[in-house]
């Protein structure tokens, strides 16, 4: 089955094209996902209403003037839309690596999220978290511990960051972190365009015997506002299999151990 047969699928696949072109037409994207020109409006109905895209006369936009707040509640749910299948296969490669007893730290980027969702196999954890997503996905499992820590509320990526969040992390020692991350550059590091994401993250590092960022390839040679840390504080990168190979060899080189997935 294609991604463009489900709904969610070819919405996401609309997204992408709207990253790509800042702009799509209803009959374009008719004709290419082999469906009603009715069909794609409603779908561009509802990734308006998730506030993913502007509607114009015969189809949509990415562009708009928003107050901050909404450009980065639109930046973060666009984010859950795209690239959906990298993620998923990224969540699934990087869960390969818990073992049973193990104290995980999930940080609340939306690849690190796919990491919770394939945790059918194991008895025993403990999850360790400051994304109110993450814990509610871990707690479907009944049977795992998991920890939300506490902090003030960032609405737009529903995590916890702050001096309280911080200062809990220094409560625990974790295995594992997982950390999904907004850009990624061999020269800069990793950053996102939060500070207080940024710090919070920072603190994450500090407390995890050993860190697996997960992040799909189009983040890769990017940088943002915020700083979190050089490539020489990550153990291994799970990415797709898109990442540049000048970037895999400089990170081997690196002692980095960098795993791809194939969709």
């Amino acid at each position: 089955m294609k991604i463009y047969d489900t709904a969610q699928g070819r919405r996401s696949a609309i997204l992408q094209r709207l990253r790509e072109n800042s702009s799509v037409s209803v009959s374009q994207l008719s004709e290419e996902f082999g469906v009603s020109e009715v069909t794609i409006r409603k779908d561009l109905r509802i990734l308006k209403d998730r506030k993913l895209l502007l509607r114009v006369h015969g189809g949509a936009i990415l562009g708009a003037i928003v107050s901050e707040a909404e450009h980065e509640e639109r930046n973060f749910n666009f984010k859950r839309y795209v690239n959906t299948r990298e993620k998923e296969a990224i969540g699934k490669a990087a869960a390969a690596h818990i073992k049973n007893g193990d104290t995980i730290l999930i940080d609340s980027g939306t690849t690190a999220l796919e990491v919770v969702k394939h945790l059918d196999r194991f008895e025993d954890l403990t999850i360790i978290t400051n994304s109110i997503n993450a814990m509610l996905e871990a707690i479907k499992y009944k049977r795992f511990k998991v920890i939300l820590i506490g902090g003030s509320v960032r609405e737009p990526s529903m995590s916890m960051v702050g001096s309280l969040a911080e200062s809990n992390l220094k409560l625990f020692y974790c295995d594992k972190l997982f950390l999904g991350v907004d850009s990624f550059s061999v020269e800069s590091g990793l950053s996102t365009p939060n500070v207080e994401e940024a710090s919070t993250n920072q603190t994450m590092i500090s407390r995890a015997r050993e860190v697996i960022a997960v992040f799909d390839s189009s983040k890769i040679n990017k940088r943002a506002l915020a700083f979190i840390a050089m490539p020489d504080k990550i153990n291994t990168i799970i990415t797709d299999k898109n990442v540049p190979t000048s970037v895999r060899n400089q990170l081997k080189a690196m002692n980095i151990t960098v795993e791809t997935v194939s969709i």
